[in-house]
């Protein structure tokens, strides 16, 4: 499957931003969908992850209560809605698909396809 993450930016700290993953795959239903991020320096790390219907989701501790993941299966996208941006969250943001791993295992890493990034850059 083919990833292809958008909505990044520039934007000021308290502001937010909605991420959106394209995936060329018809039956993205079937795949853990994850975001991921690494900032400049700082190796690749976790960011959010949703099951195949939707029903579990995980945060890293310092995203959660600011960033939701979404997805629409109809419509092949998951997204990440990213309130109260601060300068930390700098970095470039990867989608990540999955389709045998479960959530818990996409947020250890362990993931089979990335898409290419898309820079946020908070100011502060």
């Amino acid at each position: 499957v083919q990833l292809q993450a958008s909505g990044g930016g520039l934007v000021q700290a308290g502001d937010s931003l909605r991420l959106s993953c394209a995936a060329s795959e018809r039956t993205i239903s079937s795949y853990t969908m994850g975001w991921f991020r690494q900032a400049p320096g700082k190796e690749r790390e976790f960011v959010a992850v949703i099951s195949r219907s939707g029903g579990i989701t995980y945060y890293a501790d310092s995203v959660k209560g600011r960033f939701t993941i979404s997805r629409d299966n109809a419509k092949n996208t998951v997204s990440l809605q990213m309130n109260s941006l601060k300068p930390e969250d700098t970095a470039v943001y990867y989608c990540a698909a999955d389709p045998v791993r479960t959530a818990l295992s996409v947020r250890a890493g362990a993931v089979n396809y990335w898409g290419e990034g898309t820079q946020v850059t908070v100011s502060s």
